[in-house]
């Protein structure tokens, strides 16, 4: 049994543990930062343009990172992508992890590139030299390698075992998958498994969590478009990360990727598992209400992302920004927040950490709230710019 496999004495039901108390696993090196051991959980993304485009690579790298993105990956499917590699790690300082299927040499390329890790499902790589070759190449160069299954891509000898992409499988196809690295020594190693069905990718999870020590990146493969994919993710991750399963994560989703990082820190937040940038509630109004709360909760949220507020000591300070319409939990709830707007008919009061400091119509509402926000930002570029009517 490998050194970072758990024990037999290990049952599921030990898996089910707090957020507080996250399973601890191996500490793995991803470039400048660390995933796994007590480190908190990294939220990745993949860019979706064309590698061999660098300028519209780099440009989608830098927005993931102004986003919050502490890794990306690139998708490298041949020559021409592998080509530019040196060029895109040279113009960023964000880790960076090389997509490969199929061609061994794409992984040569991206390690000897710089990049920082490298993503293989040994399944399709081929014959094992072939890994061996990669191994070797990041054990000399300190790159991490995540060794992914997912239900499409499983080992043929062990799908025809099980007749179906199973968690069962899954887990056995990546256990065959780890033995070469675990012949070769090779210990920055960091695991997943995906699939599109919610359930299977809580068992196979559990089952990886079960057996090894290694970290785990956590994702549902192919969520969908934001709106249902959020949710589809939200639920099945956020029952992993209840029971402290997850070390790393991506939630997978079809359209713009800085979407993917701010519902990946939504989803840790919400599980207090990480707190970063304001967070805005907004009550779903009803027949009570007698102003537009879902206009002035997206002006809120539109003005928190604003330039001077984004590159300010604001846009990374955890708080909370209630929005409330009504005059039966409204006041209640905006004095919990550390802000809060409670509205009336055409008006409304500001809330500050619990206290009414001020009310004002409804149009200067969104105005009056970011003021005393960032009244309380004195060294911000934020309070200047509030003079010209952020």
């Amino acid at each position: 049994m490998s050194a970072y496999r758990v024990g037999k004495g290990d049952t599921l039901r030990s898996a089910r543990v707090s957020p507080s108390k996250r399973r601890r696993t191996r500490r793995v090196r991803i470039g400048p930062i660390s995933i796994g051991g007590s480190a908190v959980i990294a939220v990745q993304s993949m860019t979706k343009t064309p590698p061999s485009d660098v300028r519209a690579t780099v440009r989608q790298i830098r927005a993931l990172e102004r986003a919050g993105c502490e890794l990306v990956r690139l998708a490298v499917p041949d020559e021409s992508a592998a080509a530019v590699l040196p060029e895109i790690r040279g113009r960023t300082g964000l880790p960076l992890i090389a997509d490969i299927h199929f061609d061994y040499r794409l992984a040569l390329a991206a390690i000897k590139a710089g990049f920082d890790k490298v993503r293989i499902n040994p399944g399709n790589i081929g014959a094992s030299w072939k890994v061996k070759e990669i191994i070797r190449a990041a054990a000399g160069s300190g790159a991490a390698i995540r060794v992914g299954v997912n239900a499409g891509s499983l080992n043929k000898k062990v799908l025809k075992k099980y007749g179906s992409p199973s968690a069962k499988a899954m887990v056995e196809s990546l256990e065959k998958s780890l033995e070469l690295f675990e012949q070769l020594g090779f210990k920055s190693l960091v695991l997943s498994a995906k699939t599109t069905n919610g359930p299977d990718t809580i068992a196979v999870n559990q089952r990886l969590s079960q057996r090894y020590r290694y970290p785990i990146h956590l994702g549902l493969t192919e969520a969908g478009l934001p709106f249902e994919g959020a949710i589809r993710s939200a639920a099945t991750l956020g029952v992993l990360l209840q029971q402290g399963i997850g070390d790393t994560i991506r939630i997978s989703l079809t359209g713009d990727p800085k979407l993917e990082v701010e519902a990946a820190y939504e989803l840790l937040g919400t599980l207090n598992l990480r707190k970063r940038g304001p967070v805005v509630y907004s009550c779903p109004t009803c027949g009570r209400t007698q102003i537009d709360v879902a206009r002035l909760a997206r002006q809120v949220k539109l003005a928190l992302k604003k330039p001077a507020i984004r590159n300010s000591s604001i846009a990374t300070r955890y708080f909370t920004v209630a929005v409330m319409g009504c005059v039966v939990n409204g006041p209640g709830e905006a004095r919990e927040a550390d802000y809060g707007i409670a509205g009336g008919k055409g008006k409304g009061a500001i809330f500050v950490h619990g206290k009414v400091v001020k009310t004002c119509s409804e149009k200067r509402l969104v105005a009056a709230l970011l003021e005393e926000i960032v009244k309380e930002n004195p060294k911000s570029k934020a309070q200047s710019s509030n003079r010209s009517g952020v």
